[in-house]
């Protein structure tokens, strides 16, 4: 009976068709891609024409990898020779030195005017400024296009940026007064008022419940912040009795939280970061303590910036080209040990979004290569 019994279990699994991933629904198809992360899909999209326009071209696709993206946090980085990267982040920290987990190489040939570009922000795609010029460019998809600027601008030197988006308005706000300039609608700027600081180079690059953040060149009394939605200038209180002069301090954005670290100081003994653990209130101010002889050697006598917070509460740091990974509660690092150097780093979601479908079809894009040239 046994016998007899397991022959027919054998020829009833012989009769069961075989089931190929490309008879699969597009739904479930398309569900199953969204959950690789970024070489695998650019690897996909050359199988056939079919998955190049999936991973393309599809709105679905684009929507379901942005909300499963958080499982692979990114660095966006320029290395020693200004070369901009992307760094997929995993669990395994001691990974990034093998061939087959480098950095993903962008190296766009854009069409900047000569000279030195500088990184202002990241919105799921990065914006670059030189001189007086301004970019926005999704260099995951090689895709860029030029803010048009007021001529007055051109002769004023006291210009900053920053970029940030609420739902589903993004912004790109320049500082002399206060203007705003919305992507997709229109090429005009609009001025919003002034503000009550001197901003020089610290705005722009914290956006946190949809306003961005920054402190007075000058003072550490007060934290400033501009909501893109109703297009006004509020103040936040800072950590309560901080004497830390405001040039050795840094605003930074770790797990939604508004954070402010000395981030170079050499002279103590400790590297403070304080964490607004309720947004608005003063009180919620919280501070962890880094005890300088517990930082990896090699790391002690540089700029001290936190990029990102993982899920398990670890902090990633950046000092100097070094990225290090912080335990708040065991108080310890651990070296993220990766192939090649980063000058600049800065938390960024890789989208799949193309520009065009903030700023429309007929909008012209350039392109600097063919998407699958990056693999």
């Amino acid at each position: 009976m046994d016998v007899k019994s397991s022959s027919s279990k054998r020829r009833r699994i012989s009769h069961v068709p075989k089931i190929r991933i490309m008879d699969l629904p597009l739904v479930i198809l398309i569900e199953i891609l969204s959950r690789l992360s970024i070489k695998p899909i650019f690897r996909c999209k050359i199988v056939c024409k079919l998955w190049y326009n999936l991973l393309s071209y599809d709105p679905l696709f684009v929507n379901m990898y942005q909300t499963k993206s958080l499982k692979f946090p990114c660095i966006y980085f320029f290395d020693g020779v200004g070369n901009p990267s992307l760094l997929e982040l995993k669990a395994e920290y001691n990974s990034y030195a093998h061939h087959c987990n480098r950095p993903i190489q962008l190296t766009p040939k854009f069409h900047y005017p000569p000279g030195r570009v500088f990184l202002v922000g990241l919105c799921n795609s990065p914006t670059n400024i030189e001189k007086h010029s301004v970019y926005i460019s999704n260099p995951l998809l090689g895709e860029y296009f030029e803010v048009k600027l007021p001529e007055w601008e051109i002769s004023d030197c006291r210009v900053t940026y920053g970029f940030c988006f609420s739902k589903a308005i993004r912004e790109l706000t320049k500082v002399s007064e206060l203007e705003v300039y919305t992507l997709g609608v229109g090429e005009k700027w609009r001025n919003v008022g002034k503000i009550p600081c001197l901003v020089c180079c610290k705005f722009g690059n914290i956006n946190i419940n949809g306003a961005l953040h920054w402190m007075d060149s000058e003072k550490n009394d007060i934290i400033y912040s501009f909501d893109i939605e109703t297009k006004k200038v509020k103040s936040l209180p800072p950590p309560p009795g901080l004497v830390t002069p405001p040039w050795n301090l840094k605003l930074v954005e770790l797990g939604n939280y508004l954070c402010l670290t000395d981030y170079y100081n050499t002279l103590s003994n400790n590297i403070d970061i304080w964490w607004m653990k309720e947004y608005g209130v003063s009180e919620s101010w919280t501070k962890d303590i880094i005890l300088v002889n517990s930082i990896p050697r090699g790391m002690v006598d540089f700029n001290f910036e936190p990029i990102l917070m993982w899920k398990d509460g670890e902090i990633l740091i950046q000092s100097s080209t070094k990225l290090a990974s912080y335990n708040p509660k065991m108080k310890s690092f651990r070296v993220v040990y990766f192939y090649g150097k980063v000058i600049t780093a800065i938390t960024n979601t890789p989208s799949f979004y193309s520009l065009k479908t903030i700023m429309g079809d007929d909008f012209q894009v350039t392109n600097v290569y063919p998407k699958t040239q990056i693999v």
